[in-house]
């Protein structure tokens, strides 16, 4: 089991790939889990599927902007007076912003798009560093996207340019805290079929007139694999960076999108 009796930390949970984070850690052996997410009612759900795949798994659920330092600061706390450690932070939190373009996009509405993407993340990654310190180890993994790694379709100039800078803050990360034995990779996932992915396409099928079949299986065209890899598959693959398997590796960009990108 990767996370055997590991305590872990997961943002963003909701019904994407936030959700199957929290239920793979679980299923994977982790002793606690620390959930975070800005609706109560995300935080209730996600708990009641983990139970259903790890009964013994303690979930501590924390309503969580990670925008605001003073919602870091009491993940932290709250993970490390209920378990006593934390050993592993997956961020997950994101917001994706407006589809616009560099040239006529109004850069006012990007703040927000950095200010979750880049400085949030990186306040919740603040947060749990002094008890990471205190430990001696942890590992930290940040999950970014393809779009911060290849020019995607036209639109998501903001998104891309926030997750791009969070990638290059990591190698920094990695470097400054490897003394204290923590480690910090990021994970960079493309399509990933699960439910925002199930509903955009449905929605794209409507405004075409085509089936959501076609629309995946032109994706499908595209992705060496031939498939679109599963919430659940990149999950597992984000996972194992924050692993004891992964205990040699840290400042890595890991690729997980069935080989749609390839450095």
């Amino acid at each position: 089991m990767l996370l055997k009796d590991k305590v872990v930390i997961v943002s963003g949970i909701g019904p994407g790939l936030g959700v199957k984070l929290a239920i793979e850690a679980a299923r994977e052996g982790a002793k606690a889990l620390a959930i975070g997410a800005r609706s109560a009612d995300k935080l209730d759900d996600a708990a009641q599927r983990i139970a259903e795949v790890a009964p013994d798994c303690k979930v501590l659920k924390q309503v969580t902007d990670i925008t605001k330092a003073e919602h870091c600061e009491a993940m932290a706390a709250a993970a490390t007076q209920a378990f006593g450690r934390i050993d592993a932070l997956v961020n997950s939190a994101f917001f994706h912003g407006n589809m616009d373009y560099v040239s006529n996009a109004k850069l006012d509405e990007w703040q927000e798009v950095i200010n979750t993407n880049l400085i949030g993340t990186l306040r919740l990654t603040q947060a749990v560093l002094p008890q990471m310190k205190k430990q001696g180890s942890g590992a930290i993994v940040m999950i970014n996207t393809m779009a911060a790694r290849v020019v995607p379709p036209l639109g998501e100039a903001g998104y891309a340019a926030s997750k791009a800078a969070l990638a290059n803050s990591v190698k920094y990360l990695a470097k400054e805290v490897g003394p204290d034995n923590i480690r910090a990779n990021s994970i960079h996932m493309g399509w990933m079929w699960g439910a925002p992915v199930q509903g955009y396409f449905e929605w794209q099928a409507q405004e075409q007139k085509v089936t959501v079949e076609s629309l995946k299986e032109k994706i499908a065209r595209t992705i060496p694999l031939n498939r679109i890899p599963t919430d659940d598959e990149c999950a597992r693959a984000a996972l194992f960076l924050v692993s004891d398997y992964a205990s040699a590796v840290t400042g890595a960009a890991l690729d997980a999108n069935g080989g749609a990108f390839m450095p």
